[in-house]
């Protein structure tokens, strides 16, 4: 029996939209990579694009591939932006990119950097092949995006 894509998709958007989020998780907690603010929306993405998948097994199949197919499309973006900031080529966040901002006093500085350290968005802490996670992100969310898009089409109402 063949693959059947569209019957099959909110399944391959909720497996993957879990899988990715394990994977994060795991780079965080096994690999001691702590994520950024760029990395924190990226995972967001997930979330929204798995909740959508599970609301497709449930009804309304056609709006809710569609929905996640557009939330993992702006997931790619966000991660194709955090790439960019790692390889200088945009600016990134002030909060988590370049100089501290804001203290109104010496005060109010010494508590925001004694809070809680600040995870750079504009330093790749790993590469393969010169990929950083936030690139590689970029290509599967791309992917995932097509996918759950495709489906949709093809995706009787």
């Amino acid at each position: 029996m063949p693959f059947d894509m569209t019957r099959n998709a909110p399944i391959g958007i909720v497996l993957a939209s879990a899988a990715m989020l394990s994977g994060a998780l795991a780079f965080q907690y096994l690999g001691g990579l702590p994520p950024c603010e760029l990395c924190h929306w990226q995972r967001w993405a997930y979330i929204v694009a798995g909740v959508f998948g599970i609301l497709a097994l449930l009804g309304l199949r056609r709006a809710m591939i569609a929905l996640a197919g557009i939330a993992l499309l702006i997931g790619a973006g966000i991660a194709v932006y955090h790439a960019g900031v790692e390889w200088k080529l945009f600016p990134g966040p002030t909060s988590c990119s370049g100089t501290v901002v804001g203290a109104q006093s010496v005060e109010e500085l010494r508590r925001r950097l004694t809070v809680a350290p600040i995870i750079r968005c504009d330093e790749a802490p790993w590469r393969l092949f010169g990929v950083s996670l936030a690139g590689y992100n970029a290509i599967i969310g791309t992917v995932l995006a097509a996918f759950a898009l495709s489906a949709a089409w093809k995706t009787k109402r």
